[in-house]
């Protein structure tokens, strides 16, 4: 092999999807890794991956969650030459229930309410932001838009506040009617009331089962998480520091999208 590797940016991927590798020449080590652990890979730090040797192909790797993966063909360790191919396919459909007919006995037609029908329903958000106000420029705003563009629907503060409203019970309708909660950890996070009110809301609603929290760290440390809640630092959490505001939005949109599609399965 005339390189050190071989590598494959799949870009980005959803939970489910298979790569497949083909291999002619030698076995050769195959990795299927997320792009900051392809970043150490580069740096010689270590890493985890999906891994192993592979004497024949093709092979099948299914790709846990959504984000960005790259494939990486090695010959650490081996000796001979090798070259590869791969292509990704997407995940399969989820399975359609049919439901079963009804009986002509059980149709039943009545007349609309009186009254607009809009009155009485409840505006549903996919993702609740939670943040300070100085991590608002830099994160939360921009992770707004590229998750709306993702055809995500976002509750935030700068969206759905007017003037007149009441703070707080604007943001309990908010934090009772998303299905994650969206937290932007921060030293500023960390120190203030309103913020506070906020997770201990998404919190409560994790525990009862209604809502998933999705932890964001942004210029903050693991011991200080640590420090403010032992519980939250075993929570996988995205750091800014590792991927980019766009990245972010991606993988939530792709946790957002796959619950979406689990819960129409269901239905």
């Amino acid at each position: 092999m005339s390189v050190p590797y071989q590598v494959y940016d799949l870009k980005q991927q959803r939970a489910g999807a298979t790569v497949v590798v083909t291999l002619k020449g030698n076995a050769a080590n195959v990795r299927l890794m997320t792009s900051s652990a392809f970043s150490a890979y580069k740096a010689g730090r270590n890493f985890r991956a999906i891994q192993g040797l592979v004497k024949k192909s093709p092979v099948r790797l299914r790709i846990p969650n959504g984000g960005h993966w790259y494939l990486v063909v090695d010959l650490v360790g081996l000796g001979g030459r090798v070259s590869s191919s791969a292509h990704v396919e997407p995940p399969p459909l989820p399975a359609l229930r049919s439901a079963p007919a009804a009986p002509l006995s059980m149709i039943r037609h009545a007349p609309p309410a009186v009254g607009s029908a809009t009155e009485s329903v409840q505006q549903v958000w996919d993702v609740f932001i939670s943040h300070a106000s100085e991590d608002k420029e830099t994160v939360a705003a921009p992770l707004a838009q590229h998750l709306q563009d993702l055809g995500v629907t976002v509750w935030l503060d700068s969206l759905e506040l007017k003037i007149g409203d009441s703070l707080r019970r604007k943001i309990d309708e908010g934090l009772a009617n998303s299905r994650f909660g969206v937290v932007v950890f921060s030293r500023p996070f960390l120190a203030k009331g309103w913020t506070q009110y906020e997770l201990d809301g998404l919190v409560t609603r994790q525990v009862d089962g209604e809502q998933n929290l999705l932890p964001i760290w942004h210029d903050i440390t693991r011991d200080e998480i640590k420090a403010a809640s032992p519980s939250l630092v075993e929570k996988f959490a995205l750091l800014t520091a590792q991927f980019g505001i766009e990245d972010i939005a991606r993988q939530i949109a792709d946790v957002v999208k796959e619950q979406n599609e689990d819960s129409l399965a269901d239905f």
